[in-house]
């Protein structure tokens, strides 16, 4: 473990994206505390991932102050949904490569024009 020197204040660490095993170590050599109100057993956590945490990152913060971090999205927050899933009026028309590309007619044929 990194031992942080010893400075009243400190930044607090980019924990969003980490797994909860490397957020208690990268908190711990900044010489921050991790709370986790959303996981009881956050002592236990080890391969869930922080989707937010507060204060965010880089912000001075006294030596031993407690950093709040949630392992899941809250109402209405993130989550990966692909949103509302309507059909669309009018439908897009259609082409894609076919509109994009001249289909070639007798390959051998003469163009006159």
């Amino acid at each position: 473990m990194l031992i942080p020197p010893k400075t009243p204040d400190v930044r607090v660490p980019r924990l969003v994206g980490l797994m909860a095993v490397d957020a208690r170590e990268a908190a711990a050599a900044q010489g921050v505390l991790l709370a986790a109100p959303d996981r009881p057993e956050f002592h236990r956590a080890v391969v869930d991932y922080v989707v937010r945490q507060y204060p965010p990152p880089g912000v001075e913060v006294p030596r031993g102050a407690v950093v709040t971090v949630w392992f899941e999205f809250g109402e209405g927050e993130g989550g990966g949904g692909a949103g509302v899933r309507e059909p669309r009026v009018p439908r897009p028309g259609g082409g894609g490569l076919q509109r994009e590309l001249d289909r070639p007619g007798r390959p051998f044929e003469a163009i006159t024009g």
